[in-house]
């Protein structure tokens, strides 16, 4: 099996990695379904943050910035988006890093031990018996079945991500199960009080929760790498009270120029992440890996630095700076007027004319004959032209052509 590594660039974050993951996936399921698409986030471990809660910049905490939920507000906030998307926690924490499953003699691993518990919802009377009475018993097997069924991608990267303690991880499938069943409920004419009713609701998820963990937990764990996405703040950037708002602008905007700098001071810790995950034991080779803007730049100089083709066949980089950092000389693994080494794989390279954050290399100067550059029309103005390309059926079209 092809594996495809995305590898994102400057601003990648949890929640709208996700998003574009799942349409990526749609795209190539479409064209190569016998190819996985695994994540490669390391934006929110290794990208820029405000590790002082904003000190540095005046009036930060004054407009808001940082602004710290409640309880209350942070579970609103996650069944807003629960509602709308019942895979919307599950997907979240399916970009966490791949975790090792080496079975323990006498002692399932995480997965296997998660998948068992998650089997024996099945046939608990008990719980059976508590959803018929609050009205989404009659849905609940079919509910089980889409959120955690062999088709269900966000469940079998949970799997592929969990370790423990599972707590979180129990606590997130019961929520898609239980929104999950209000959406099957509407779909039937069924409208049991709990659609209305939050604490029948919460109900719900006890139950199914206290059968996972065999009541050795209580309802309601939210794991930080989901409970960080929900403090982002609504802004908008056509302001003449820029000032003022400079907390809440500046929540949206430090990851997009500090990844960079991140990048050009401390770059190697990001490289070894996208190579760790290339190397991991359930990474199946050939991999592609699939690398967007600053991604493009840290995988070529992953590439120069190290000798992956045991692994990597193809690198694949879309709006990628990369052959222009080679031509400022700001390349960290190769020097202006270097070529690039032998070990160096096949590079198909994605521009826009559009995106001015794109750049070509097959040419003199650059790297002559080493990779093929591929126009694409994103049919967008910038910046918009710069995230475009996964909607672009030529983007797809370019990169099925070069997968093993």
């Amino acid at each position: 099996m092809t594996t495809v590594i995305f590898v994102h660039g400057t601003g990648g974050r949890k929640e709208a990695y996700a998003e574009t993951l799942q349409q990526m996936e749609q795209a190539l399921q479409k064209l190569r379904p016998d190819a996985k698409l695994v994540p490669c986030l390391w934006g929110d471990l290794l990208g820029a943050k405000l590790n002082a809660g904003g000190a540095s910049i005046p009036t930060y905490k004054e407009a808001q910035g940082g602004h710290e939920l409640t309880p209350e507000e942070e579970s609103v906030r996650l069944w807003s988006s629960l509602y709308q998307d019942p895979f919307y926690e599950l997907r979240l924490l399916g970009l966490r890093p791949l975790q090792a499953q080496r079975a323990v003699p006498g002692q399932p691993t995480p997965a296997q031990e998660l998948k068992g518990r998650v089997e024996t919802l099945f046939t608990a009377i008990a719980l059976q018996s508590r959803l018929d009475a609050l009205g989404i018993g009659s849905v609940f097997k079919q509910a089980c079945e889409v959120v955690t069924g062999a088709d269900s991608k966000p469940f079998g990267r949970l799997l592929e991500t969990t370790s423990r303690p599972l707590d979180g991880d129990y606590a997130a499938i019961a929520r898609a199960i239980v929104s999950a069943s209000r959406l099957l409920c509407e779909e039937q004419g069924l409208y049991p009080w709990l659609l209305e009713n939050d604490q029948l609701r919460d109900e719900a998820v006890d139950a199914i929760q206290k059968t996972l963990t065999r009541d050795e937990t209580a309802r309601g764990i939210l794991l930080n790498w989901t409970k960080s996405q929900l403090t982002g703040l609504a802004f908008s950037f056509g302001t003449n009270k820029i000032k003022r708002k400079r907390g809440a602008v500046m929540d949206g905007a430090h990851p997009f120029a500090g990844d960079i700098m991140v990048y050009q001071a401390k770059g190697k810790k990001i490289r070894e992440f996208i190579r760790s995950q290339i190397e991991h034991e359930q990474i199946e080779p050939p991999v592609i890996l699939l690398a967007h803007s600053l991604g493009g730049i840290a995988c070529v100089d992953l590439l120069i630095e190290h000798d992956l083709r045991a692994n990597v066949a193809c690198l694949i980089t879309v709006g990628s700076q990369a052959p222009f950092f080679y031509e400022i000389d700001a390349l960290q693994t190769l020097a202006y007027g270097e070529p690039l080494p032998e070990h160096f794989p096949q590079w198909l390279n994605l521009y826009d004319l559009r995106d001015f954050l794109s750049y070509v290399g097959n040419c003199e100067g650059i790297f002559p004959g080493k990779l093929t550059d591929v126009q694409v029309d994103n049919r967008q103005p910038f910046p918009e032209a710069h995230g475009a390309y996964w909607a672009n059926e030529q983007t797809w079209n370019a990169i099925e052509k070069v997968l093993p």
